[in-house]
């Protein structure tokens, strides 16, 4: 395969996976700003942690005066000047789909080139917050439908793999960066952890990330970080978990080595992320800092995707 076909493919499905988690991210901030003051939130810094995790303070702070739920929705979701917003996603998405189109199946470019023109009935126009919810599901749903058809209408070749990979590096980030904000940002200094208000936002991170069933399965008992922490890291059956991410990572180099008959630091760096992911135990990683663990992991995971692009991308 052509290194820029590759690249495209990787992209394409990055900036798909980062559009569906900027919808999670805005619309629990939306659950933790409906909450009565009196119970601890409506006055909170949820659209703070909403934009330290999904987007750039900096860039934010260059065009608009004050974090609250209308900017920050609107930067999020529809500025052109965030190239991280649903918007820019879903555009850069559809471009990337359509330089490789030829290798999708028809219906991986319905998904993104039907979401692309979608998009026009929702980006210039003042939502409502019904309206606007709306729209968040329709993102959702945007992934699902194009994660779907690659798994049911891709042939198993590098094409293939290439898509897989750039999915996984990206939910591995996504799944980082939430657990690190609700964790550094989210829980007002004031209030207690195992309180009410912590409990909420611990429960309602699971809902976002579609753990909220998988968490009562595996550990049968109530809402605790510690095993939130563990489903959403070191849990390989948690399809969002760094674990999971790293195996299916792990397993699409490898076929990608053996087709191509080289092996690099993309394989070393990533099986080594997994040997240390496997031989973690949760207790020690809150002993130690989860914040310093997950800040640690976000930077070695952007340097295997640096060295994925390196390796295979860059023709």
């Amino acid at each position: 395969m052509l290194s820029r076909t590759a690249d495209n493919l990787f992209w394409l499905s990055r900036y798909v996976e980062r559009a569906d988690f900027v919808a999670r991210i805005l619309d629990a901030a939306h659950r933790f700003a409906s909450l009565p003051t009196s119970y601890g939130g409506g006055e909170g810094n949820e659209w703070e942690s909403a934009l330290a995790s999904a987007g750039d303070p900096e860039a934010f702070k260059t065009h608009y005066s004050a974090i609250n739920a209308d900017t920050v929705c609107d930067f999020l979701a529809f500025s052109p000047h965030n190239p991280s917003s649903i918007r820019s996603c879903i555009e850069a998405a559809r471009e990337n789909a359509r330089s490789v189109r030829t290798a999708l199946t028809t219906e991986m470019w319905d998904a993104i080139n039907g979401a692309w023109l979608e998009l026009r009935n929702y980006a210039g126009k003042d939502l409502n917050r019904d309206e606007f919810g709306r729209f968040l599901d329709w993102v959702k749903t945007v992934s699902l439908t194009f994660d779907g058809s690659a798994f049911r209408t891709m042939l198993r070749n590098d094409a293939f793999w290439f898509t897989r990979l750039g999915t996984a590096i990206e939910r591995a980030d996504n799944t980082a960066r939430i657990l690190d904000v609700k964790y550094q940002i989210l829980l007002p200094h004031d209030e207690k952890v195992g309180g009410s208000l912590d409990y909420f936002q611990w429960t309602t991170i699971l809902r976002e990330v579609s753990a909220f069933n998988a968490y009562h399965w595996v550990y049968r008992e109530s809402i605790k970080p510690v095993l939130v922490a563990d489903l959403l890291m070191l849990n390989k059956q948690m399809p969002r978990s760094f674990a999971n991410c790293y195996g299916v990572i792990v397993e699409y180099l490898d076929l990608i080595a053996d087709a191509y008959g080289r092996r690099g630091p993309s394989q070393r760096l990533a099986g080594n992320m997994l040997a240390k992911l496997e031989g973690e135990d949760i207790n020690r990683v809150f002993a130690s800092g989860l914040h310093e663990f997950v800040e640690a992991f976000i930077a070695e995971n952007n340097g295997v995707g640096e060295a994925i692009v390196k390796q295979y991308l860059v023709g």
